[in-house]
């Protein structure tokens, strides 16, 4: 990395046109710094790459990291593909930190996952009964910078089904008791009543979603509930499917179902006014450095059109994490592409350059 102040005159994307970029430490504006080093002269600029749910705490095989520096590496892979802002949507290891570190992507931090008793991947939540969940979503509050993780739902083994996590009222109780204490709600939903549950009880952001219903939209994007649908991740339904088969087949069958219907949901969404985020639930399952590729399924798979879905990817996720600008710039975030990713957006694939917190990085 290298310290100064830097110009790059490139297509700003947020704007449409060509500018004179300047970043002197962690600010990023528009007014000449006399001395500036250019790093970059054409191509196309934007503030970054955001992955509005991954889990930098979590491991290869849902196994929860073990020391900080794990998290460090997994969040420097998202890093380097462009990602310099990023929601880590539950973590059972606490890194506080690399909230603020220097060569890693902004962080906005949930705490741990807060799951039913013996219904949720071991050792990576918090498990507890329907009365002690709203006390601990107030706890949970405090352990993160900003959110916390709910799951609403998960497998019913004696149903052989999806099933809700706790009734709808505890949901709703959870989510109140984090708001008062200052945290948004993140929600783990695939189920159909699940997603209803807590549409209705006002949280922030819906995580996968893959039973959102129609019905919902209007009040989502009235309540401005977002939805951040995880495609890559919605993507192995059939092999979670396949290994559930034999024991669970209504199970199986369902997410099948809820794998299919998944595209037009995320489209049906968007079209209704809803904020819908570029986030891969890298960690467990998914590999880190993936944003690129959620990006182009959201636009082959959901119908967001190429401007649509680098908006979502970029300024405005940034915006709705708290990483925002102003209308004289912003944080000294840059990524800087060769051609322009609204033509072909394979394109995100590969940055040219990227400055983070006012570092050159790449």
């Amino acid at each position: 990395m290298v310290d100064g102040a830097w110009h790059v005159r490139a297509v700003w994307l947020p704007e449409d046109r060509v500018r004179d970029i300047y970043i002197d430490g962690d600010q990023l504006g528009f007014e000449p710094i006399p001395g500036a080093t250019t790093i970059a002269d054409g191509g196309f600029a934007l503030p970054g790459l955001t992955d509005a749910h991954c889990h930098i705490g979590i491991k290869r095989g849902a196994v929860p990291i073990s020391s900080v520096e794990e998290a460090r590496q997994m969040a420097l892979v998202d890093r380097d593909a462009g990602v310099l802002a990023m929601r880590d949507a539950g973590s059972p290891f606490p890194y506080p930190e690399l909230d603020d570190a220097e060569d890693l992507p902004r962080l906005r931090r949930a705490g741990r996952h807060l799951a039913p008793r013996r219904r949720y991947l071991r050792g990576v939540g918090i498990e507890c009964t329907a009365e002690e969940l709203p006390g601990l979503a107030a706890e949970q509050a405090k352990a993160g910078n900003g959110w916390i993780k709910l799951v609403g739902d998960w497998i019913d083994r004696d149903a052989g089904d999806l099933g809700l996590s706790f009734d709808a009222d505890v949901l709703a109780a959870a989510i109140d008791a984090a708001h008062e204490a200052g945290a948004k709600v993140a929600v783990h939903t695939f189920s159909e009543a699940a997603v209803e549950a807590v549409v209705r009880a006002g949280v922030d952001s819906v995580e996968h979603g893959t039973g959102l219903s129609p019905d919902l939209l209007d009040l989502m994007a009235r309540q401005k509930t977002a939805l951040v649908p995880t495609m890559i991740n919605i993507a192995t339904f059939d092999d979670i499917a396949d290994a559930a088969q034999p024991k669970f087949p209504t199970y199986a069958d369902h997410m099948r179902r809820l794998k299919e219907g998944f595209p037009d949901v995320v489209r049906r969404a968007h079209e209704a006014g809803v904020d819908v985020y570029v986030g891969t639930d890298a960690g467990g399952g998914i590999d880190h450095g993936l944003a690129a590729e959620e990006i182009l399924l959201l636009h082959a798979k959901a119908g967001l059109s190429p401007a649509e879905v680098l908006a979502a990817a970029s300024w405005k996720g940034r915006e709705w994490l708290g990483f925002g600008g102003d209308e004289h710039g912003g944080l000294g975030d840059l990524v800087v592409y060769d051609d322009d990713p609204r033509a072909d957006l394979r394109v995100v694939r590969a940055p040219k350059r990227i400055v983070l917190r006012g570092n050159v990085i790449a």
